[in-house]
């Protein structure tokens, strides 16, 4: 035996084993106490994913920008974020070859349509193009990429242990909270984020492996990056009661940023998507990142230094590496410098990705969020309203307050904002600020900037559950078959004769080519059927009648029930390209629709 021979011997006995397992565990350890164990290993994974982003992501960047000085405008601006996109343009194209942006909404895809099945690239791919569109410049977030990664990983992994839909719904949630909890060691705001983004629902069922994966991730980022907070944030000005008129207003405020945020983004989305060529569309938004990125250099990246210097009250640091660095101290420019950089953040983010960039928009909205809480808190102070309130603070209760409106998820930004910062003291105006922002945003926008797509496309699972079981059931899976036909030009004693063999009332009635020309209810013809003196003169042309509708093969079963509340019937006819193919009932859906909807919300 050669050494081919043997090492395929061994690919067999393991497959062998493998699969022996796979029946002791069907046997012997139920599904809803084998997830368990299934979301450690996610937790596992997801947080080392998470952890080699991290470290690719700085390690590329702190060695391209190490030697940039900030104290001028510097032209590797330009240079560097174009060039990571177009390489992440290419790695996408002639590598991957599918496509990975908008990782969070391509989860709820995932979970509405491909019955949360993800492809294995995905648990990769995403790592891999993120960290170097960030490394280099570009204008985005690495959470996204992250939480497409931790859903990944998650789905074939419960894909490998052959798992059931609703149990792989719940690791695709897993890893995203673990990708989540991993890379901002903010366990609490991974389970949330899974919760109120991807509208999981928590059950008893789903709430250990939830808990379980995002603190396995947490505890692996603690263990090799340390106790330190993502942001450091020392509690050095008192919050008072009195500051509580300005939370609202900046509660407002933040509202309305994360609509201007949401609506640019989608603006820009659309724009992109007018152009079929790739170059062209990387050509485009090189343009628009590197010429925003040269003259607002806080753009570059992440945004995570300007973070950090906001929150320490580092109000100069903003405009370090720009051309009017030798500004900084002036107020009136200062305030236009921040305000401009919050208006044009969204152009960069949808920039980077439209033209081939993978990133997020997770850290774009704690940037704007920062930005926003500092300059409204600046110009109180500068306006002299009798006040004096404390920017970092409000940079702080900022983040949470455009987090919120922008992802549709109050919960999930007031803890991950203090969660990151250790700012528990603000909990209260955490709370009003996140409240009031989603509040106001929810009034322009019903969706968040991840779920809108699907939702105007009638394919989000999860935030209609009743929608949410229709799009699992497919019309050819209940069209009914043992529907007599008959024919335009048979006599009624040769429709009588069909109806004495059937033991439906309702019969199609096709021609030579099988094109269904209308449909003959019993009851329609009750009248006539036992009157043998009708039964040559009479023929099934002179008596069938038009059908209420038709159903077309592949049509979506939310349209198909619009159309049978619409007509008022119980049968309808099925037609693919005008042929006959059968009928589909109201009872046969409902039926089906009962037996679903036990399988996927049962405990």
């Amino acid at each position: 035996m050669d050494c081919k021979e043997e090492k395929v011997n061994g690919k067999r006995g393991v497959r062998e084993v493998f699969l022996n397992f796979l029946v002791w565990r069907e046997r012997h350890i139920k599904e809803k106490n084998f997830v368990l164990v299934l979301a450690f290993f996610v937790g596992i994974f997801s947080g080392l994913a998470a952890i080699v982003l991290k470290f690719l992501i700085h390690s590329i960047s702190s060695g391209l920008t190490s030697h940039i000085n900030l104290e001028s405008g510097n032209y590797l601006y330009i240079l560097l974020p174009a060039a990571g996109v177009v390489l992440t343009a290419l790695y996408v194209r002639y590598v991957v070859r599918d496509n990975i942006s908008h990782g969070v909404t391509r989860v709820l895809y995932a979970i509405s349509q491909k019955k949360s099945r993800l492809k294995r690239h995905n648990m990769y791919s995403s790592v891999l193009a993120s960290s170097v569109t960030i490394g280099f410049g570009g204008s985005v977030g690495a959470e996204g990429p992250i939480v497409f990664t931790g859903a990944a990983i998650g789905s074939n992994l419960g894909r490998v242990f052959r798992m059931s839909p609703r149990i792989l719904m719940i690791l695709v949630g897993c890893g995203a909270a673990a990708g989540i909890a991993g890379i901002f060691k903010a366990p609490i705001a991974g389970m949330l984020f899974t919760l109120e983004v991807l509208m999981l629902d928590l059950t008893t069922v789903s709430v250990m492996p939830l808990l379980i994966a995002s603190i396995t991730s947490t505890t692996l980022a603690y263990v090799y990056t340390g106790y330190e907070f993502e942001f450091f944030f020392a509690q050095t000005e008192d919050f008072y009661t009195s500051r509580i008129p300005f939370v609202i207003m900046l509660g407002l405020v933040c509202g309305f940023a994360s609509l201007y945020f949401t609506r640019v983004m989608n603006m820009m989305e659309n724009f992109f998507g007018r152009f079929k060529a790739p170059w062209l569309k990387t050509l485009i938004g090189c343009t628009i990142l590197a010429g925003l990125v040269f003259v607002f250099p806080p753009l570059y990246g992440e945004g995570y230094g300007s973070i950090v210097g906001l929150l320490g009250g580092d109000t100069s640091s903003i405009v370090n590496g720009s051309i009017f660095y030798g500004d900084r101290n002036e107020v009136w420019f200062l305030a236009i410098f921040i305000g401009l950089v919050i208006a044009t953040k969204a152009f960069a983010t949808s920039a980077t990705n439209g033209a081939g960039g993978v990133g997020g928009t997770f850290a774009p909205s704690l940037y704007v969020g920062c930005l926003t809480g500092f300059l409204f808190a600046f110009l109180v102070n500068h306006f002299g309203l009798g006040v004096e309130l404390s920017t970092k603070n409000f940079a702080l209760i900022g983040m949470a307050g455009v987090m919120s409106g922008v992802m549709h998820a109050p919960l999930m930004a007031i803890f991950l904002t203090a969660e990151l910062t250790g700012g528990y003291e603000l909990f209260l105006p955490l709370l009003i600020v996140s409240t009031i922002s989603y509040g106001t945003i929810k009034v322009f926008e019903p969706y968040s900037i991840y779920t809108m797509r699907l939702a105007k496309q009638g394919q989000l699972l999860t935030h209609h559950k009743d929608k949410a079981v229709l799009t699992l059931l497919k019309v050819n899976n209940v069209i009914e078959t043992d529907f007599l036909p008959v024919y335009p030009e048979m006599t009624l004693k040769e429709m009588v004769d069909v109806i004495a063999k059937s033991n439906r009332n309702l019969f199609p009635v096709i021609n030579e080519r099988r094109e269904l020309m209308g449909v003959v209810l019993l009851d329609d013809i009750r009248n006539i059927m036992f009157r043998p003196e009708l039964y040559r003169r009479m023929r099934v042309s002179t008596f069938m009648a038009a059908p209420a509708a038709r159903i077309e093969v592949g049509e979506s079963m939310d349209n198909v029930m619009k159309t049978f509340d619409d007509t008022g019937a119980w049968n309808l006819p099925v037609v693919e390209n005008g042929k006959y193919v059968g009928f589909v009932s109201k009872s046969k859906i409902f039926n089906s629709y009962r037996r679903v909807l036990r399988h996927y919300c049962e405990d």
